[in-house]
């Protein structure tokens, strides 16, 4: 379920999914949300683009460390690419 920044308190939370499109954000909300996965989101900003690289703004996916390997094989499966440092 989609969560607030206290519902974490002071932990620190895993990068997941970075979605450039409005309708890829509302898609893995529902995936996450049926899976029953606490998750935050938040908007920040990316470098996209290939001859014009420009600054872009995305939907940020959050999960807690004891969730991320249980999410990555969620995403995948659903044919998102998870995000990978």
């Amino acid at each position: 379920m989609r969560r607030n920044d206290e519902f974490f308190g002071d932990q620190e939370l895993t990068l997941l999914y970075i979605a450039k499109k409005l309708r890829d954000a509302l898609r893995l909300e529902d995936v996450l949300t049926k899976a029953g996965i606490d998750y935050l989101i938040e908007t920040d900003t990316y470098r996209g683009g290939f001859l014009f690289v420009s600054e872009r703004v995305g939907a940020f996916f959050y999960v807690q460390p004891s969730a991320v390997d249980q999410t990555r094989k969620l995403i995948a499966a659903n044919r998102f690419k998870p995000y990978s440092p």
